[in-house]
């Protein structure tokens, strides 16, 4: 059999389990995102007006991203961790441009935009790879 008819016979992820994933990443992004926001601006309304628009921007971005992730076979055969490394890299390109960019549109203020946007950086890549690994364990919706 080609590589090709083995990727193709694997049971690929269905819509409804990225979705799932989508929003228990979001519960705990969203958490992150409040706290840093609150620590970085001291200004709670501030920080769950961020926490709450990214909710749903970042629910529909994590979907779009799962959905492209789940054409790109490379790392797939082994499940192997340099593709969740990868993918976890990926995903935080465009969450921390989020971020920057709601912060930014909350706030008012590019140096206070930055800051969340940074230390989500640091944050989110650990949390997402975790996140990640766990969804692993779990063989509901594949």
């Amino acid at each position: 059999m080609s590589d090709q008819a083995a990727l193709s016979n694997r049971a690929s992820e269905h819509h409804l389990r990225s979705l799932v994933k989508g929003v228990s990443w979001r519960f705990i992004g969203s958490l992150d995102t409040f706290v840093l926001s609150l620590l970085v601006t001291g200004n709670a309304k501030w920080s769950v007006s961020i926490a709450s628009i990214e909710a749903l921007t970042k629910i529909a971005l994590y979907y779009f991203h799962e959905r492209g992730w789940e054409r790109l076979h490379w790392g797939r055969e082994a499940e192997a961790h340099w593709r969740s490394v990868a993918k976890g890299a990926s995903w935080r390109v465009v969450a921390t441009l989020d971020t920057f960019m709601l912060s930014w549109l909350v706030t008012g203020s590019v140096k206070t935009a930055g800051t969340i946007a940074s230390f989500e950086i640091l944050t989110k890549i650990a949390l997402f790879y975790l996140h990640e690994r766990g969804w692993k364990l779990i063989p509901w919706g594949r």
